[in-house]
Parts: structure tokens; sequence; C-alpha cells
């Protein structure tokens, strides 16, 4: 169902939204969270859609075409490196990528390689190719499942590089990807926290029950704040002349991400057991959000976030 609902947003125009910089930012993410409402898992292989076409322009790849779903492959693991050989207009890539979301969905990807310097670079690659294979999944969580995150084998496969070695990380459009994904927890907030609304609209609403409703109602109205401050700040600076980029786009993802904890934790609490056991768009929306938000790394981004802001300070 999730694939077949991204083909239909990518045959419709849905998928045809403002660049990140453009002047109407706001919308690209506002967007995206308006998908991510209705179906978590197919807004996180159209976020990857479209940030693949900004990548594409901000680095002056080939176009994408209309029929074409494309995934962006570009976390790495210990357990497996893919790395590039040759040069020039096409190059080869060998070896295993881990977290290939639309593994068996998507028909290309930018695919991160490291180069025989250790630099990365970044590939654009038909998926289509004998010499590619998606491996069978080892995903054993519910959440998420149905976005067909797999390991994908590379065996001397033809790539052509986008951008110079280096400039996937480099480039500012990095953050605004970041702040992308983003806007899809926000979608996906809403969508879990659907049912403490409409319990808060009844007779049965106790004063327990508000009180986690007014809660999230903040914590949400608060992420929907910080996209609208955020794409305002991507679109008066799409360069990053000023060098706040990573910092804005992480104020974000932070805020958003304490939105996410708060939905799921207080609508928990609130309703109780029944809406995780009796309603099964409920659970798997729980299951898919607590799943994607752990695209975070959590402390990790707080610490780099604290640096920032300590250097802010100076």
């Amino acid at each position: 169902m999730n694939a077949g609902m991204v083909r239909r947003w990518l045959n419709d125009g849905t998928l045809e939204l403002p660049l990140p910089g453009s002047g109407s930012t706001a919308h690209r993410w506002s967007r995206l969270a308006e998908l991510a409402e209705i179906d978590l898992v197919a807004a996180r292989l159209a976020e990857a859609h479209v940030d693949a076409v900004a990548i594409l322009t901000e680095l002056g790849g080939s176009p994408t075409q209309p029929d074409q779903l494309w995934g962006v492959w570009a976390a790495e693991s210990p357990d497996g490196v893919l790395r590039a050989r040759g040069s020039g207009d096409v190059m080869t890539l060998e070896g295993t990528k881990a977290w290939c979301s639309g593994a068996g969905l998507c028909s290309h990807a930018l695919v991160t390689a490291r180069l025989s310097d250790g630099e990365r670079g970044l590939f654009a690659v038909e998926l289509n190719q004998p010499a590619i294979e998606a491996l069978p999944s080892t995903w054993r969580n519910s959440g998420m499942q149905a976005s067909d995150t797999r390991s994908v084998q590379f065996s001397n496969a033809q790539a052509i590089p986008v951008g110079r070695p280096g400039s996937y990380l480099k480039r500012p459009g990095f953050w605004h990807g970041a702040a992308g994904v983003a806007a899809c927890w926000l979608g996906g907030a809403r969508a879990v926290a659907a049912p403490l609304y409409r319990c808060g609209a009844t007779t049965s609403a106790n004063d327990h029950r508000l009180a986690h409703l007014g809660a999230v109602d903040a914590a949400i109205a608060a992420a929907e704040a910080m996209l609208v401050f955020t794409a305002r700040r991507v679109d008066a600076d799409p360069a990053d002349r000023t060098g706040t980029a990573e910092r804005t786009a992480r104020r974000m993802r932070a805020v958003t991400e304490t939105a996410v904890d708060e939905v799921i934790a207080r609508t928990g609490r609130a309703l109780g057991a029944a809406p995780l056991a009796l309603d099964g768009p409920h659970a798997r929306r729980v299951a898919d959000l607590t799943m994607y938000v752990r695209q975070s790394h959590a402390e990790a981004d707080l610490a780099a976030l604290g640096r920032l802001a300590a250097e802010g300070q100076r």
C-alpha cells in the first residue's frame, strides 16, 4: 500500500515541491508534514525522492524523469563498506550498502561510497542493473517495516559521479534535507496524537486526559512554529553565507523530536492500552514513528547542537 501511494503521489504531481531556499521552503516542509500525517512510511520514501531532486539540482546532476522514484542511500555501517573505483563520467561501485530504504521499490538512488583516498563521493545509480542486488531483509521491528529498508550488494555496478568528492556533506542543502526529515516527524506526531484530540472533544475527557492533550498541543505547536522559523531562515540565506544552517536545522530536529516524544508518551498515558492493542492503524503509526525518529542520534545530536550554541556565544 505504501509503495503504491508514493507512486500515486509521483504520478499526480504531489511530489513536485519547491526546492529548499527557493522562497517557498515552508510550503515544501508543510506539504511533507501533511503527507506524513496521511502515511508515514510513504512520506519517508517521498521525502527521500524530493531530497534527491534537490541534491541533483544543487550539485549539477542530471534531472530526474517523471517515472523515476529515487532513494538517497548515505548511511554508512562498519559492517559494510561501499567503494568507488575508476575515474571519469562513469565509475563502478563494489561492496555492501546498509540501511537502503526502498531497496526493492526505488528505480534509482543517490549513493555515497568511499573513494581511493578515503573521501566520500556521491553517485547516481540505476538500480535495475544485474550487478545490484537487494539482500534478504533482516528487519525485525514492525515499525517502518514497509519502507523495505535492506542492505544492497553492488558488484562492479555502474554509477555516475554527482558533484565533487565530499560535496554531499559540505553543501548547504545537506542541512535543508535534514530539516525536511523533521517535517515528516511532525506529520507523524500529528497522526499519532489524533485519537487524543478526538477524545478531548468528547464528554469522556477528564482533567487527566485534557492535561496530556494540552501538553501535546503545545509541543506540536512549538514544532510547527520551528518549521516556519527555520524555513524563513533558509529562504533568507539559501547558500548559508552566515554559517548558521547546521545550528538552525539541528534546533528544528531537536524541537520536533521532543514533540514526538511528548506525543507518543502522553497519548499512551492518556488513552491507555486499548488503542495500541485494538486500533491497528494507530498501533502502526506509533510503531512507525517510534522507529523513524531514531534517525535522530539523540544525545549525540544534542551535544553537537550544544557545541554550536556555545560557539555562538564566543
